[in-house]
C-alpha cells in the first residue's frame, strides 16, 4: 500500500506498539482529536456563510478577546475527548483552569491528560488565513483512582508522550508525533477522511526563512535586534527571506516544510513573552525536535522548562536545527555583555 493511501486510522493502528504503557487509549485520543477537528474544520469553512466570525464580547484568562471560532472550537474538542471517556483531566488556554472528567469512575481510571489550544490564531478568520489546533497529551502522574491535580498539567515537555497540530488552509491537515518521528496526514473533504500524505516529516537543518513580526523590533531584546540584522545581511546565503502570517501554527508548519526559524521573544510589553509554554511551546518543541528541528527561549531548552502555571508565557525560537543554534549565539552574547 502506497503512503498516500493510508488512512489515519490504519496508521494509528499499525503503530499502536510504540505507545508505551497505553492498552489503547493513546489510539483512542488521537482518533477523538481527529473527529473533532474534522468538525471543527467544517464550521471553519463555513466561516462567512453563516454567524460564526467576529468576537463574542468576552475576553480569556489572558485578557485576549474571545472569537465565536474559539468558543466553539473549544466546547467541540472538550465535548469529544469527555464523551470518549479517554482522558481524566483537560487544560485549555481558553478556561481559566483545568477540567477534572468526573461523573464516574472512568474518568479518575484513566491514564492522560490533554493540553490544547483549540484555535491557535483564530483573529485571522475574518480574513481568511490560515489558523490551527495545537494539542500535547501527558501520562498523568497522580495515582490512577484519584482526581487529577494541578501536578498532572505543569509537567516539562519532555514528559510529552504525544503533541501535534492541524492546520485549516488551503487543505486540512493533521499532524502528530508520539515520539518516533513526525507524520502529516491530510483530509479528503469529499468522504471525511485523512491520509498520510506527508510521512517522516523533517526541518531541513538550515533554511533561509525567518519569522518573526518586525514591528515590534524597537521592543525586541538586543539579541533578536542582532540576529535580524545578520538574516538581512548581504553575505553567503544571505539576505534570508522574511516571511510572517501571524498564525503560529502555520508559521511553523511552512518552515518545517521549506527551512527556517519562527522567533516570537520577549518584549518591552510582554517581558514574560506572549506564546504559552503548556499549549503551544512545548507540543510545537515536541514536533520540532522529533522532526529533527529545535525550540529553545533563546538559551534554554523549551522542553526542559519546569512550569509554574497552567498560563506560563515564554519566549519561542523554534525551527531549523543550524538557524535556531545561531540566534541563541546572538542571544547569549547580548547576554553577556
Amino acid at each position: 500500500m502506497k503512503d498516500n493511501n493510508k488512512t489515519l486510522g490504519e496508521f494509528i493502528i499499525e503503530n499502536q506498539n510504540e505507545f508505551q504503557y497505553s492498552s489503547g487509549e493513546l489510539s483512542r485520543i488521537i482518533n477523538s482529536i481527529r473527529l473533532a477537528a474534522k468538525v471543527v474544520n467544517y464550521k471553519v469553512n463555513k466561516a462567512g456563510l453563516v454567524d460564526i466570525v467576529g468576537a463574542v464580547g468576552e475576553q480569556n484568562v489572558q485578557g485576549e478577546e474571545q472569537q465565536k471560532l474559539d468558543v466553539y472550537a473549544n466546547e467541540i474538542f472538550i465535548q469529544t475527548l469527555i464523551n470518549r471517556e479517554i482522558v481524566c483531566g483537560i487544560a485549555s488556554e481558553e478556561n481559566d483552569d483545568f477540567i477534572t472528567i468526573e461523573g464516574s469512575d472512568n474518568g479518575n481510571n484513566n491514564k492522560y491528560v490533554v493540553l490544547m489550544d483549540p484555535l491557535d490564531g483564530s483573529s485571522n478568520i475574518d480574513v481568511n488565513v490560515s489558523v490551527g489546533t495545537i494539542f500535547s497529551v501527558y501520562r498523568r502522574i497522580t495515582p490512577i483512582g484519584t482526581p487529577v491535580t494541578l501536578d498532572d498539567f505543569l509537567q516539562p515537555g519532555v514528559n510529552q508522550v504525544a503533541a501535534g497540530y492541524v492546520i485549516y488552509g488551503t487543505s486540512t491537515m493533521l499532524v502528530y508525533t508520539t515520539g518516533f518521528g513526525v507524520n502529516g496526514f491530510t483530509l479528503n473533504p469529499a468522504i471525511g477522511t485523512f491520509y498520510l500524505s506527508h510521512p517522516n516529516m523533517k526541518f531541513p537543518v538550515d533554511g533561509s526563512i525567518y519569522s518573526v513580526n518586525e514591528g515590534n523590533y524597537s521592543q525586541f531584546p538586543q539579541g533578536v535586534k542582532n540576529y535580524i540584522k545578520y538574516c538581512q545581511e548581504e553575505e553567503g546565503d544571505r539576505p534570508y527571506t522574511s516571511r510572517y502570517i501571524g498564525s503560529l501554527v502555520s508559521d511553523i508548519h511552512r518552515n518545517m516544510i521549506k527551512g527556517g526559524i519562527y522567533i516570537y521573544p520577549t518584549s518591552s510589553k510582554s517581558p514574560k513573552g506572549k506564546l504559552r509554554l503548556l499549549y503551544e511551546c512545548n507540543p510545537l518543541a515536541f514536533i520540532a525536535e522529533q522532526a529533527g528541528g529545535k525550540a529553545s527561549d533563546g538559551v534554554n531548552r523549551i522542553m526542559e522548562v519546569q512550569p509554574a502555571e497552567l498560563h506560563q508565557r515564554i519566549s519561542f525560537f523554534c525551527g531549523s536545527k543550524n538557524m535556531v543554534e545561531k540566534a541563541e549565539e546572538f542571544m547569549i552574547k547580548s547576554i553577556a555583555l
